[in-house]
């Protein structure tokens, strides 16, 4: 039983999104290769919510004034959430779903979806439990099963080989559930990779909970920002019983809401009721007035959503096209989600002293790899909801940066490509 400092020594925080700007970068850590290059700072580590880059959903702050003015009602919900809030969404998101969703029992609104990923593993995992979970995946998975006393059961997912699907290691899978895994939890689209899970995929998973009894947590946060040409499966509208998923998803991405802290999570009846218990004693409910904003989701007006994913594509375009001009990168093009996740060729300094170099030298802040599988120690991951312009010339300080900083022996290590997705428009290129 690890001791309390040793729980909290492994959620480490310092490469998380968002923290980078506390690091400082000691004059004696590492040597800095050529000076600064000046360019408009951007933190790729999250993305820009503002009128330069992607705004708030039409009425958001609308809808939260109105209810800040309906006073107690609306500050003083259920544990759960506004009863008609949760009975709106859940008309909504069974439509968007293909499977029924109760609102009175089977959705709960949560002060963000990182909360729900933290409720709906606290409702199931128990001190020893083993919890499957794909590598590379979002970061804070396996902080949070490892906090909770979990054991880690790494699934992995060979998505750079492929242009379509996730690649993920179904065998391992089974055999992780056969070993006795009595949860799994991943994310489609995934997170980092932007790839979406084949149908394929979707239904062997299905099937294989199914034949274990496995619970399912997916979290399918930008299950909305799907680009043209891709398809999604949705996990609890696939064979599966409905008392063994649930999904959680949210408008802080998608719809540029991440202030508001508002996510949802839904699905089974028994681990929702436990997930309420457990924001009772820790947050009591969602943000009251926040969650007024939800009236909104799924009510953009029309055409609102096309501009947005068509604004999102022609920047992944963009970005990839500066990667495929550097040699030794690979990077494989997102099907969905604002994410890139460009392998770098060798560098001559550890991964984090570049991270910290790009941010101090070329005002560019990104998160490493590691965040997201120890073993991604050559790779970064871009948040590219940003501002067009000032993204992409982020992105050629980055190339500039990696020519500065690769390993001197000129060793690349595998070949580079940039892989399309699925009818993507980016265009396979070996980079000598």
């Amino acid at each position: 039983m690890p001791t309390i400092d040793e729980r909290f020594a492994r959620i480490g925080t310092d490469h998380a999104p968002g923290q980078e700007v506390r690091q400082a970068l000691a004059d004696d850590e590492m040597e800095l290769r050529g000076g600064a290059i000046s360019g408009t700072p951007v933190d790729f580590s999250h993305g820009d919510v503002n009128p330069t880059a992607f705004e708030p959903t039409p009425g958001a702050l609308e809808e939260l004034v109105a209810g800040v003015h309906r006073g107690s009602s609306q500050a003083y919900t259920e544990y759960r959430g506004d009863a008609g809030v949760r009975e709106l969404m859940a008309e909504r998101l069974a439509v968007f779903t293909g499977a029924p969703v109760s609102g009175a029992d089977e959705l709960i609104i949560t002060p963000g979806t990182q909360g729900a990923l933290f409720l709906a593993l606290g409702a199931i995992v128990n001190a020893g439990d083993r919890v499957a979970i794909v590598r590379p995946d979002y970061f804070a998975n396996r902080k949070l099963v490892e906090f909770l006393g979990g054991v880690v059961v790494p699934i992995e997912m060979d998505y750079l080989s492929r242009d379509a699907g996730a690649g993920l290691d179904l065998g391992r899978l089974e055999d992780a559930f056969k070993s006795g895994v009595k949860t799994f939890l991943f994310s489609n689209p995934n997170n980092p990779a932007g790839v979406v899970y084949e149908p394929e995929e979707i239904a062997r998973i299905a099937s294989l909970a199914m034949d274990h009894g496995v619970t399912v947590i997916v979290d399918q946060l930008y299950s909305r920002l799907l680009y043209t040409g891709n398809s999604y499966t949705h996990l609890r509208a696939a064979a599966i019983d409905s008392d063994l998923v649930v999904t959680i998803m949210g408008p802080s991405k998608t719809e540029s809401l991440s202030g508001y802290r508002l996510g949802a999570a839904f699905g089974a009846a028994r681990i929702i009721d436990r997930m309420e218990k457990l924001q009772a004693i820790v947050s009591l409910r969602a943000p009251g007035y926040s969650q007024a904003v939800l009236r909104t989701w799924f009510a953009e007006p029309d055409g609102w959503l096309e501009e947005r994913i068509a604004a999102h594509q022609a920047l992944r375009d963009d970005l990839l096209a500066v990667f495929a001009a550097v040699p030794g990168v690979r990077a494989r093009s997102p099907q969905a989600g604002s994410y890139l996740f460009p392998r770098l060729p060798r560098l001559g300094v550890p991964l984090h002293h570049f991270v910290r170099a790009l941010r101090v030298q070329a005002a560019v802040t990104v998160t490493p790899g590691i965040e997201f599988s120890p073993d991604r120690t050559d790779s970064i991951r871009l948040n590219f909801s940003q501002n067009h312009e000032a993204a992409v010339n982020a992105v050629r300080r980055i190339a500039e940066m990696v020519d500065r900083y690769r390993a001197d022996d000129g060793d690349d290590g595998d070949d580079g490509a940039v892989l399309a997705g699925s009818h993507g428009s980016a265009t396979a290129a070996g980079l000598a």
